[in-house]
């Protein structure tokens, strides 16, 4: 594959900076304890990925290849796409970045697609997901449309997901779902059934697996209380290999929380991560939706990146 043009100008005033802002008051979120910590890493530094959605303007203006090579200079190891193409690289294809993966030292992971694709041809997103070397394919898209949070509406999506999930493991591929916060509410035709729990207890759990978002479970818990976001994990431990470590910062509005960098927040992630149990099983990827927000004197960014890395492998129980 020909190398893009970069212009390595832009491209250093959009990384400049960012180590050097690694500070103690970015990494000294209430959540983190680190200061006091004493027990040990509580995500092992080799399972530390990042979702690609997080960084996509730069993605998007500086392709794959850079991207890559600030990423694994960082220290993240995991990729989870949310999308497969740049303007910056037109016409690159999945062969082409499982190369960049494999030049940097790092793993793709999983892909997040919508669920309109993998009704439309499933064995099409299978192809990529096999060239790319993702053990993981999945959606983050809720199960059902709003007005169809029924009862019998979650009962069909999860022999939906069933199906998805045989298909691709005819193939050696694990698929899953990513949650938000509307799949912790209750059935609107049945106030005491929880949509998750029912999602959680349609799927086969040798054929769907599971990616919490950590934040948004958070945000669910505020809007429909009644369970603990680790309980669920510590308990389905084998159906959670994925995580996506976001955090969020309390406010006085509908969700309870705004999302900030990781480490940055309220959210209690060493408690969170000290009570689901063995942390061999799951990858935690980064994920911050207004990450390209960050001022261009913070890193942009890449700076919200390299922070969040920071605090994610200082995270200590």
């Amino acid at each position: 594959m020909a190398r893009p043009e970069i212009n390595r100008r832009q491209f250093l005033r959009a990384v400049a900076g960012t180590t050097a802002a690694v500070g103690a008051a970015a990494l000294a979120g209430p959540g983190l304890g680190v200061a006091n910590a004493a027990n040990g890493v509580l995500i092992p530094r080799g399972k530390i990925g990042i979702q690609l959605f997080t960084i996509r303007n730069l993605v998007s203006s500086l392709g794959f290849r850079a991207v890559f090579e600030e990423l694994s200079r960082m220290g993240y190891r995991q990729i989870e796409f949310a999308g497969y193409t740049s303007p910056a690289e037109p016409g690159i294809t999945p062969a082409q970045i499982r190369q960049l993966l494999d030049d940097n030292g790092l793993q793709g992971i999983g892909g997040h697609r919508g669920l309109n694709n993998f009704r439309n041809d499933m064995q099409a997103e299978l192809d990529i997901a096999e060239t790319l070397g993702l053990p993981y394919i999945g959606t983050a898209n809720e199960p059902v449309s709003s007005a169809n949070r029924t009862v019998a509406g979650y009962q069909a999506a999860a022999e939906e997901f069933n199906r998805f999930g045989a298909a691709a493991a005819e193939r050696g591929i694990k698929w899953y779902h990513h949650n938000h916060q509307n799949e912790f509410r209750f059935a609107n035709d049945d106030p005491s059934v929880r949509l998750y729990d029912l999602l959680l207890s349609e799927t086969d759990p040798k054929l769907v697996y599971l990616e919490m978002d950590i934040y948004w479970a958070h945000v669910g818990q505020h809007i429909a209380p009644g369970f603990e976001p680790a309980d669920y994990v510590r308990n389905n431990i084998r159906r959670y290999p994925l995580f996506h470590a976001k955090d969020g910062e309390r406010a006085q509005n509908t969700n309870g929380y705004n999302i900030v960098e990781f480490g940055a927040g309220d959210i209690d992630y060493a408690g969170f991560f000290r009570s689901i149990g063995a942390k061999g099983p799951h990858y935690s990827l980064y994920e911050q939706d207004n990450a390209p927000n960050t001022p261009a004197e913070l890193g942009g960014a890449f700076g919200a990146a390299e922070r969040s890395y920071q605090a994610m492998s200082g995270l200590r129980g």
